[in-house]
């Protein structure tokens, strides 16, 4: 049944989506072009946007335009999105126990679906990630080793972004880690709980690249298992993914809080430990960039350069590696979370990507350059950009983020030659 404007709120629409995608007000400003007050008065009802900012407000939400009580663009594709309402509270909770057990599909659809209809809805099977983590398989324990070469398999895959065979492989990775912890004492229970944070770890990092709640409690299992090996560097891995989950649900400071403490922990002279300590600065510099705190931010991130000077790149690390580039990398993040892209354009020019050792590095390279160029107003480079996004990655330019960009640069009022075609591929529009 179609809406219209005199039957639902729009303040109230855009209001319900919002926290339904578990936005604040300033990050959806931000995706918008718009203050966090003047989104504030856009849900009051105290200002009315115009098409253009309602068809890129209806895009970072994820709810098609008509949803905003305006028939879609004439002759332009619609966003091939879920039509979110204001949902009561039993609604919500079917919203979200749905989004639980079909963003992390196990198969083609969880991530990248057959055709735009396909990959507009998640599909819900019982393989998804609610499964995932609260239904494993059943499993014997392994040998350690053996466990080892299991989670080694695992993050090649999701450095190479492999994310549908990531999501296949995980059930039985997290329950074989969980059935060898409970199987084992002393120091090889450590080395099992090692392993299994880790497993959660990579859990949490498919679920934040999906804007998946359940991300929230992969991390927190991580840190748990992290905390039960009393190792350093399975500590920091999962404390940076349960920071992650934080900023994305708009308690910035707090993230920092936690990076911050944690980086203090970890001895910066040694190699590994050094190395993680690093990878934590940096998030902590896009975390506080994200809450506006340019000072703090650009402190983290020269802390951070100097580390990365220092030591030697460690290969070792489990999701995201140390180097002078992948400090770039985040500079041109921060850049762009604090308001001023044009300060990353000549860091973007001296990237050298190729220096970046995964193809997830890489094609979050390549993302951050796409939003820098967008923001900018720049069409031909944002394209340009996730043109090369796809090159290295081809599932990650089919995240969520990603479609929503594409489809605000559809509509965008620069015509791009090819982009239309590339939006239909990666499932960003409907025809």
């Amino acid at each position: 049944m179609g809406h219209s404007p005199e039957s639902e709120d729009l303040g109230a629409v855009i209001r319900g989506a919002r926290c339904a995608a578990r936005l604040t007000q300033a990050q959806l400003g931000r995706e918008c072009g718009y203050s966090a007050s003047a989104i504030s008065r856009i849900e009051s009802n105290k200002l009315r946007p115009d098409r253009a900012a309602e068809l890129r407000i209806a895009a970072a939400l994820g709810i098609p335009p008509e949803r905003l009580g305006r028939s879609a663009v004439p002759d332009a594709p619609a966003i091939a999105t879920v039509a979110i309402s204001s949902l009561s509270d039993e609604e919500d909770a079917v919203r979200r126990r749905k989004l639980l057990t079909g963003t992390l599909a196990i198969g083609a659809t969880g991530v990248v679906g057959p055709g735009p209809a396909a990959a507009a809805t998640p599909q819900t099977d019982r393989h998804g990630l609610e499964e995932i983590l609260f239904r494993l398989p059943a499993a014997e324990p392994v040998a350690l080793p053996r466990l080892a070469e299991q989670s080694a398999t695992a993050r090649s895959l999701f450095r190479s972004a492999r994310y549908n065979d990531l999501g296949r492989s995980l059930p039985r990775l997290l329950a074989t880690a969980e059935a060898t912890r409970d199987a084992t004492a002393g120091r090889q229970r450590e080395q099992a709980c090692a392993v299994l944070a880790r497993a959660y770890v990579l859990a949490s990092e498919l679920g934040s690249k999906l804007h998946s709640d359940a991300a929230w409690a992969a991390a927190d299992r991580a840190l748990a298992a992290a905390r039960a090996s009393g190792m350093p560097v399975p500590i920091g891995e999962a404390t940076r993914v349960l920071a992650i989950t934080m900023r994305r649900s708009g308690r910035s400071s707090s993230a920092v809080h936690l990076l911050t403490r944690q980086a203090a922990e970890l001895d910066a002279v040694q190699d590994r430990t050094g190395a993680v300590r690093t990878t934590l600065l940096l998030t902590a510099a896009y975390s506080a960039a994200t809450g506006r705190d340019r000072t703090t931010a650009l402190a983290l991130l020269d802390e951070a350069r100097e580390d990365a000077e220092r030591l030697p790149e460690v290969p070792g690390l489990f999701t995201v590696g140390t180097s002078r580039a992948q400090v770039d990398v985040y500079r041109i993040g921060v850049f762009n979370a604090l308001g001023t892209p044009d300060e990353g354009v000549k860091v973007a020019a001296n990237l050298d990507t190729d220096r970046l050792p995964t193809a997830e590095r890489r094609a979050r390279a390549w993302t951050d350059i796409a939003r820098m160029w967008h923001a900018l107003g720049d069409g031909e480079q944002t394209f340009a950009a996730l043109r090369r996004v796809e090159q290295e990655a081809p599932q990650e330019v089919r995240r969520p983020a990603l479609r929503a960009l594409t489809s605000d640069l559809l509509y965008g009022p620069t015509r791009v030659r090819g982009l239309r075609e590339f939006a239909v591929r990666i499932n960003a529009v409907v025809v």
